[in-house]
C-alpha cells in the first residue's frame, strides 16, 4: 500500500480544509486511501444525447444539449421557484430550481451551449427537469469522461454545501492524476492467474472511470473478491491461531455426572441434531485447545439440555461452569429449569443477578472461590470483579449479540491462574502470562443465515440444532386485518374456555402522533371491555414498569392466575408458559421478521396446538407483505433469517454494525454470496499450503494483511 495513500485528504488539490472536514464527517473519508475506496453506488450511461422532441414520459435520466433563453421567478406556497426556458433545435422545455437560485442566476449565462442531465417530469403539457446537472458544452468535451458515469454515495449536507457528485468525480480524477493511477498489487500472481483477475490498478481505474460495461464488471469482481478474501483470511487465521496457541483445559473424561443424567434423568430422547452437536462439543473439550463454538438452534430446539450436558462434562473433570444470559427474566428461567436436574444430581447451583441481595451475594462469592458452588447462572453481574471462580472451565453465553466485546473478554479472564497448570514457559507467554481461559460456548436462538455466519462468525466453529424435539406441534400462523377483530376475540374466548392462556403484544407504549398504530394502553382498555372482570383476568407488562411490578405481573400469568398477558416486546425472550397457546401480534407490520419469529416462539411449548395471529391494518408496504407472507408460510428459523437478511441487509442483523466487520466497501454478502464462497475457499487453500504465508508468492498477501491491520482496527472484533 503506497504511503501516498495514507496522505490526509486535506492535501489533495481541490479539497482544502473545509471540504476535507465535511468529507471526514459525512463520509468518513480521512485519507487518499479512503477516497479511492469510495465506490460508486450506481452508474449512468451518458453516451446518448436526446433531442427535446425525443423525450419520453418514463422518468429516466437523460442528457440534452441546448441553451437557456430566459429565466423567470414563479411564486409558490412557500417562497418561489426559478424557471429557465431551455431550447434546442426541436423545441423547448423548462429547468426548475427550488433552492440555490442566486448562484444559478449569477453563474449560468443565457444563449450559451450547455449539457443538462437529470430526470424529466411532464407538467402542464411540457417537459421539465428539476435541479439538472449542468455543464458548459466545451468543458464537457474536454473532461476525462468515461462512457459510464459513476454516482457516488452522498448526504444531504454534502449536496447543500456544493459537494455534488460532479465535485466528487473531479477530486477522484485529481487523485488519479497525483498517484499516476498506479497502485500496489494486493493479490498473489497465483490468484490473479487462476481466477483471471485484472490488476489492482486496472480495477480501481475501471471502477471509477469505466470505459464499458464489461470492464466495469471485471473491476467490480476483482475488488469484491479481494475484500471478501481478506476478511475470510483474517477469520480463518484467527481460528487457526486460536486452536494452536490458546490452550484450553483438556476435559479427558466423561464421568459420573454426565452418565447419571444421561441414563436416569434425561427428560426425553435426544434428537439426532442434539447428539451430533454434543459430539462436536465433546471433541472440542477433549482437545488441548480452548473451545470457541457457536451453538445455533431455533426457539424450543433443546439448546438448554445441550448446555447442561456440556457443563456436566466440566464438573466431571473437576471444573466449575457458568451460564450468562442478557436479561434477569432469562437468567431466572435458566436457573429454574436447571435447578430440578442439579438437585437430583446433588450439584450445587447458584443464581446471581442485579437484584440478588447483598447478604446472598457474599455467600455466592465465598462458595465460588472455595469451589463449593459448581454452576453459576446469571446476568452481566457475573462479570463484576468481585466474582471470582476457583476453577472456571466452561462459560456459556446465551444470545451473545446482546453483550459487548469488552464484556465477553472479561469472562475469559475468570479462568484459574496459569501457575496451577502444568504449562511450559512458551504457552504462558502466549496467554500473556495470566490465566487459561475457560472453554466458550455461545448460544443463540436467532438463526443466522449461513452467509452472515461465514462473514461474522467465521472464526468460531459452528454447531446447529436443526430439528425440534418429537411431540412438538408446529404453530399455526395466520394473518388477519383489523376488520376481523371480532372473530379473533371470539377465537380467544373459545381458547380460554378450553383453559388456555393468551399473549397480546403491541409495538408502542404511548401514542406517537405520526403513527396511527394502536398503542398498548388503548389496546388494554379495549381488551378489558371485551374481556371484563370477574370472568377474565388480564396482566399488563411493558418496559417502563418497575422490575418488581413487571415480575409480579409475569408471575401471575405464569401461575395461571391471569388468562391474558397484554405486553410490549419485553416478552420476546425468556417467558416460558407451556399453557399459553395463542400469540396475537398487533400492528405486526411494525415488527422485523426475527422479532416476529422470536415472539411466535413464546407459544407452542406445551402439547396443545398453538396459534400465532398477525393483526395489521390494510395499508401495507411491499416489505411488510413479504414479512407477513414468510411468517405464514414457514416456521423454519433459517429460512426466515435468509429473507430477513435480504430485506434488512447485514448491518442490522446480529448487531454486526457494532463489530465493524461488515463495513464492506464494495462487496455485498447477500448479492455476492458466490464470490464470498469462492473467497473463503481460496483463503483456506492459501493457508492450508502455507499457514504462515512465508512463501515468496504469498509475500504480497502477507504485506497486505499486515497493512490492513495497521491502518484499520476492524480486525480485532468479536468473540
Amino acid at each position: 500500500m503506497s504511503v501516498k495513500l495514507q496522505t490526509p485528504i486535506d492535501y489533495l488539490k481541490g479539497v482544502g480544509p473545509n471540504r476535507a472536514d465535511l468529507l471526514r464527517k459525512e463520509l468518513g473519508i480521512h485519507t487518499y486511501q479512503d477516497l479511492i475506496n469510495l465506490f460508486p453506488n450506481r452508474y449512468i450511461d451518458r453516451t446518448r444525447y436526446y433531442k427535446i422532441n425525443q423525450l419520453q414520459r418514463n422518468n429516466a435520466d437523460v442528457q440534452v444539449v441546448g441553451k437557456i433563453i430566459a429565466f423567470k421567478e414563479v411564486a409558490q406556497k412557500r417562497g418561489k421557484r426559478l424557471v429557465g426556458t431551455f431550447q434546442d433545435d426541436t423545441g423547448t422545455m423548462e429547468l426548475v430550481w427550488f433552492r440555490g437560485q442566486k448562484w444559478i442566476r449569477d453563474n449560468l449565462k443565457l444563449n450559451k451551449p450547455y449539457i443538462i442531465f437529470g430526470k424529466t417530469n411532464w407538467f402542464n403539457g411540457k417537459f421539465n427537469m428539476p435541479h439538472p446537472d449542468i455543464e458548459e458544452l466545451e468543458a464537457h468535451k474536454q473532461n476525462l469522461r468515461s462512457a459510464m458515469q459513476p454516482v457516488y454515495p452522498s448526504t444531504e449536507k454534502l449536496s447543500n454545501r456544493g459537494i455534488t457528485n460532479r465535485v466528487i468525480g473531479k477530486i477522484m480524477q485529481q487523485l488519479f492524476i497525483e498517484t499516476g493511477g498506479r497502485f500496489t498489487e494486493t493479490l498473489s500472481k497465483n490468484l490473479l492467474t487462476e481466477l483471471k483477475l485484472i490488476s489492482k490498478s486496472e480495477a480501481l481505474f475501471n471502477v471509477h472511470f469505466p470505459k464499458s460495461q464489461e470492464l466495469l464488471s471485471k473491476a467490480q469482481f476483482r475488488l469484491k473478491f479481494e475484500e471478501l478474501f481478506y476478511i475470510q483470511l483474517q477469520l480463518i487465521i484467527k481460528n487457526l491461531v486460536h486452536k494452536t496457541k490458546i490452550k484450553g483445559f483438556p476435559f479427558e473424561k466423561v464421568g459420573i455426572h454426565f452418565n447419571t443424567f444421561f441414563k436416569e434423568h434425561l427428560p426425553f430422547e435426544l434428537t439426532g441434531a442434539q447428539k451430533r452437536v454434543l459430539k462436536e462439543i465433546r471433541a472440542d473439550l477433549g482437545s488441548n485447545a480452548q473451545m470457541n463454538r457457536l451453538l445455533q438452534g431455533d426457539v424450543g430446539s433443546g439448546k438448554t439440555i445441550v448446555a447442561l450436558m456440556s457443563m456436566l462434562i466440566a464438573l466431571d473433570n473437576g471444573f466449575q461452569a457458568c451460564l450468562m444470559a442478557p436479561t434477569e427474566i432469562l437468567s431466572v428461567q435458566h436457573y429454574n429449569g436447571l435447578l430440578e436436574y442439579c438437585n437430583k444430581l446433588n450439584i450445587r447451583i447458584g443464581l446471581l443477578t442485579g437484584s440478588t441481595k447483598t447478604s446472598e451475594r457474599k455467600i455466592i462469592h465465598e462458595n465460588l472461590e472455595n469451589g463449593d458452588l459448581q454452576i453459576l447462572i446469571g446476568t452481566h453481574a457475573l462479570l463484576e470483579d468481585k466474582v471470582k471462580f476457583k476453577n472456571l472451565g466452561l462459560a456459556i453465553i446465551d444470545e451473545q449479540h446482546r453483550f459487548g466485546v469488552a464484556q465477553r473478554s472479561k469472562l475469559w479472564k475468570k479462568g484459574p491462574p496459569q501457575s496451577s497448570q502444568k504449562e511450559d514457559a512458551k504457552s504462558v507467554q502466549q496467554n500473556n502470562g495470566t490465566s487459561t481461559p475457560p472453554h466458550i460456548l455461545v448460544m443463540t436462538a436467532t438463526p443466522i443465515p449461513r452467509t452472515l455466519a461465514m462473514s461474522v462468525y467465521g472464526d468460531l466453529d459452528i454447531s446447529i440444532i436443526d430439528e425440534l424435539p418429537p411431540g412438538r406441534q408446529s404453530i399455526k400462523t395466520v394473518h388477519r386485518y383489523d376488520k376481523n377483530r371480532l372473530n379473533v376475540f371470539k377465537f380467544i374466548k373459545d381458547e380460554i374456555t378450553k383453559g388456555r392462556q393468551i399473549y397480546i403484544v403491541y409495538p408502542l407504549i404511548q401514542e406517537n402522533e405520526k403513527m396511527d398504530y394502536k398503542d398498548l394502553m388503548d389496546g388494554y382498555e379495549s381488551i378489558s371491555r371485551d374481556f371484563p372482570l370477574p370472568d377474565y383476568q388480564i396482566s399488563i407488562v411493558h418496559g417502563k414498569m418497575k422490575p418488581a411490578d413487571k415480575d409480579y405481573e409475569m408471575q401471575r400469568f405464569i401461575k395461571g392466575e391471569t388468562q391474558i398477558m397484554v405486553a410490549t416486546t419485553v416478552i420476546e425472550v425468556g417467558v416460558n408458559v407451556p399453557n399459553a397457546s395463542v400469540m396475537i401480534i398487533e400492528s405486526a407490520e411494525r415488527f422485523g421478521l426475527s422479532q416476529l419469529h422470536q415472539l411466535r416462539g413464546r407459544v407452542g411449548r406445551g402439547a396443545e396446538q398453538s396459534y400465532c395471529i398477525l393483526m395489521t391494518s390494510h395499508k401495507l408496504s411491499n416489505d411488510s407483505k413479504t414479512r407477513l407472507e414468510t411468517m405464514v408460510r414457514t416456521s423454519d428459523g433459517f429460512e426466515i433469517a435468509e429473507v430477513d437478511l435480504r430485506l434488512r441487509g447485514p448491518g442490522d442483523i446480529m448487531g454486526t454494525q457494532q463489530s465493524g466487520v461488515l463495513n464492506l466497501k464494495i462487496a455485498d454478502i447477500i448479492k455476492d454470496n458466490d464470490i464470498l464462497q469462492l473467497a473463503r475457499h481460496h483463503a483456506k487453500t492459501v493457508l492450508k499450503n502455507d499457514s504462515i504465508l512465508a512463501s515468496p508468492d504469498n509475500k504480497v498477501i502477507l504485506d497486505t494483511y499486515k497493512s490492513l491491520g495497521k491502518y484499520k482496527n476492524i480486525w480485532n472484533y468479536i468473540s
